[in-house]
């Protein structure tokens, strides 16, 4: 009783408030911090501070409180003068190592750090707030694949923000029961290269534009799977999906809107045998709306990069499962926000 009364007459702070207000400001140094490649550089162990403001060329007035803040943030430790990376910055934030997950942050910073300062207008005019606001006409993912270097590092951020489930995924499906898999609009080949790593009986493929080919296979083969991971180049708007015992889509759905979200799940259908499956994925919204931050936030985030996309809750997904014919689905978290949506063909 007592301890319900304090809580009730505990009175309200600005605290929440105003860390959320500034939250920009963590983000950037940290996006800074990888733009200029200070973990990648600490990687090799700890430097001393006047060496490490040399190598990333940091004026004097800036490096001090530009280094001691990443500590303060909790990104690097320092012991006296000298800076060394913490165990997940070393491990997900040095380019060479292959669990980096830079890739996305690089494009938050190089693009989408911008795009999100014309929130408000997308907020009341519907309207995408990327390149197609200075005057772009063509669409988003056309534009993208035809810069072929713009390309290899949006693919390279796809790898970054879905590999913890990827790998996810590639334990915790049954996949003893399925010989074959085709994962849907595949970018680097990540899925599909965890998938084949962790299932040695499993054969596959990369389903993607033609332009993503080279650096799918490039992927596939540095990781060893190249004898059982193919790619096959087209688009899953106007041909038919490859037939496969399981079809995935990792942060495919969310793109487009309702219609062709509809759209795809039936064509997963029409290609699975009886028995298949199709494992969807993205941050998947909880039912209830107002707990998986993230995966509103993403939502937002297609309405300032595409033309109609959106994120969904599980019950959504699974209704337009049922719609196209699945008998039994079912949603799994996977890890962080996202989680998968899987569906079985009677």
């Amino acid at each position: 009783m007592g301890a319900q009364a304090g809580d009730a007459t505990k009175a309200p702070t600005p605290d929440h408030i105003l860390q959320t207000g500034f939250a920009f400001w963590a983000s950037k140094a940290l996006l800074s911090a990888v733009e200029m490649g200070i973990f990648t550089e600490l990687a090799d162990g700890p430097q001393p501070f006047d060496r490490l403001r040399g190598r990333l060329g940091l004026h004097e007035r800036s490096a001090k409180d530009f280094l001691d803040t990443l500590v303060a943030l909790g990104f690097l430790k320092r012991d006296g003068e000298t800076y060394s990376n913490t165990a997940e910055t070393d491990l997900f934030l040095d380019r060479r190592k292959p669990s980096y997950v830079g890739g996305i942050l690089e494009m938050a910073n190089a693009r989408l750090f911008g795009f999100w300062n014309h929130l408000t207008e997308a907020l009341r005019t519907g309207l995408q707030q990327n390149e197609a606001r200075a005057g772009a006409t063509a669409p988003t993912f056309e534009a993208l694949y035809a810069d072929p270097a713009r390309l290899k590092g949006f693919l390279a951020a796809m790898s970054g923000i879905s590999h913890g489930a990827n790998m996810a995924i590639a334990r915790q499906f049954p996949w003893a029961k399925y010989k074959t898999f085709a994962d849907m609009g595949a970018a680097q080949g990540d899925l599909a290269t965890q998938i084949a790593l962790a299932n040695p009986h499993l054969k596959g493929m990369g389903f993607d534009l033609p332009e993503v080919g080279p650096v799918f296979e490039e992927y596939v083969a540095a990781n060893g799977v190249s004898d059982r991971v193919r790619f096959q180049a087209g688009s899953f708007f106007t041909e038919a999906m490859p037939k496969a015992d399981v079809i995935t889509m990792g942060h495919i759905l969310h793109d487009w809107n309702l219609e062709e979200k509809k759209m795809l799940v039936k064509k997963a259908f029409d290609a699975l045998p009886s028995g298949g499956a199709l494992v969807v994925y993205d941050s998947i919204i909880d039912d209830d709306r107002s707990k998986n931050a993230f995966g509103l936030m993403m939502s937002l985030n297609m309405l300032i990069e595409t033309e109609g996309g959106f994120d969904y809750t599980g019950a959504d997904c699974q209704g337009w499962m049922k719609e196209a014919g699945f008998g039994k689905t079912y949603v799994e978290h996977l890890v962080g926000p996202d989680s998968m949506v899987v569906g079985v063909k009677p």
